[in-house]
């Protein structure tokens, strides 16, 4: 999800389109034209680019970058990952990104405590926490899955508690 915390990645750079320097954009943006909202772009380690055009081709993306003039400039940036700095993104009122969660201490509505929240990943049916447990869980888990079902798994996301109350067995 992220390449450090100052930065997140929001896409990937795909193949050549065309012969002048066009490329294919694959979004991870909930909409996947807001990829174009965050400028500039970082891609791989240390490139930094901007976008000059983009449009919509056969239910794709694709976009010219600023100093990516052919098929070859294209060829030597395809596959490598869009990050941008997470300053970039809008704050939020009463709503959280998922870096926002990730390090938080998950406790039950009982007040057992379940662990760091290491990861958060999509899935068919709804969003899943990887917890991973405290080294002297009662119940010898080093792991656990919970489905991110606000109001009914999860209850609460306190920020300045830096904790998520949710309703779960500790011995599942």
């Amino acid at each position: 999800m992220s390449v450090a915390s100052d930065t997140l990645i929001v896409g990937k750079i795909g193949a050549p389109h065309g012969v002048k320097g066009w490329v294919r954009i694959n979004s991870f943006t909930q909409n996947a034209e807001n990829i174009f909202d965050y400028e500039p772009w970082k891609l791989g380690a240390n490139q930094t680019v901007q976008v000059d055009q983009w449009r919509t081709h056969s239910k794709a993306l694709v976009a010219k970058l600023v100093g990516v003039d052919t098929r070859e400039d294209a060829e030597l940036i395809k596959n490598l990952d869009i990050s941008i700095a997470t300053s970039q993104l809008p704050e939020l009122e009463n709503d959280f990104y998922w870096k926002d969660l990730i390090g938080m201490q998950v406790i039950t509505d009982k007040g057992y405590d379940l662990g760091i929240l290491k990861e958060l990943f999509e899935t068919g049916s709804n969003d899943v926490m990887m917890v991973k447990a405290n080294p002297n869980d009662a119940f010898g888990q080093k792991e656990r899955l919970l489905p991110f079902i606000y109001d009914q798994v999860v209850l609460e996301v306190d920020k300045q508690g830096n904790t998520i109350k949710v309703d779960w067995d500790p011995a599942f």
